[in-house]
């Protein structure tokens, strides 16, 4: 059954529609598959964070001023999620950079699990995690995802 306190928007973003869910008013979610049933409804989403969405989409490197909650995760999960906002707009980052962050140097791998779970990609940027050797790993919504989303951050620098 879900939540009468959640609820669900789409965004349309120039990579693709990404659905999004709201507890009360804070983002608990984006998606770049849409969920099975669940009603999105567009038009719930505060319009403060659609045009931040959009910003983003366009080059922009302000970031999100977004409440934000998770529904899910374990402690670890979490520091890793909130640690990902440390990195700045069109840089990345380790996998091993990440785990010294949180200050557990040796949970490179557990740091990938980790990021694999993420509930909010794009605001908590997972996408800026890439292998030490420079490839550029995994990603949940898919590489060519993560591979977009880096060029939009890179262009918007280069261009911001």
């Amino acid at each position: 059954m879900v939540n009468s306190a959640v609820s669900y928007d789409v965004f349309k973003s120039p990579l693709g529609e990404l659905y999004l869910s709201f507890s009360g008013t804070a983002l608990a979610g984006i998606s770049f598959v849409k969920p099975s049933g669940i009603s999105y409804k567009e038009g719930s989403a505060p319009k403060k964070f659609l045009k931040e969405l959009d910003s983003y989409f366009h080059g922009s490197a302000d970031g999100f001023a977004q409440e934000t909650i998770f529904l899910s995760g374990t402690d670890f999960e979490k520091q890793v999620w909130i640690s990902l906002v440390d990195i700045p707009y069109g840089e990345t980052k380790s996998y091993k950079w990440v785990a010294e962050h949180i200050g557990n140097p040796a949970a490179v791998r557990a740091v990938g699990q980790a990021l694999s779970k993420n509930p909010i990609p794009i605001v908590f940027p997972c996408h800026r995690v890439i292998e030490s050797g420079g490839s550029i790993g995994g990603y949940a919504g898919g590489v060519n995802m993560k591979v977009r989303l880096l060029e939009i951050e890179y262009y918007g620098k280069m261009n911001g």
